[in-house]
């Protein structure tokens, strides 16, 4: 129902995934996986990437759990940059953020945040 904060990867990032990883999570008998990767894209609530970064200073996170039940982390880096990291430490810069919608807004990230 939302709203909910989303975190889209590019059609890049998808691409730089291992060689036939995409069509591995598509088949039917991994469902559950692709719904924790998906669902490790999206938190509660309406979030700017100004809330997500909110009282950042520093080498500070600000943590938030995953629709997936998995944790996400936020920095901004000293140059303003917004990036998310999963639970596996991969860390991927904000590319457009605060693309908002009717149920939420959109970030727009450089890779796919992977679930433990």
């Amino acid at each position: 129902e939302g709203p909910f904060t989303v975190f889209a990867p590019t059609d890049d990032a998808f691409a730089a995934l291992p060689d036939g990883t995409v069509e591995t999570v598509m088949m039917d008998e991994n469902k559950d996986q692709l719904t924790k990767i998906l669902t490790a894209h999206v938190i509660p609530g309406r979030l700017t990437v100004a809330d997500l970064t909110k009282g950042l200073s520093g080498d500070q996170f600000n943590n938030f759990d995953t629709v997936s039940g998995d944790a996400l982390s936020v920095q901004r880096t000293r140059g303003g940059n917004a990036y998310i990291f999963d639970e596996n430490g991969n860390a991927w810069r904000v590319t457009t953020a605060d693309v908002m919608q009717s149920n939420g807004v959109i970030h727009v990230v450089e890779g796919v945040l992977l679930p433990r």
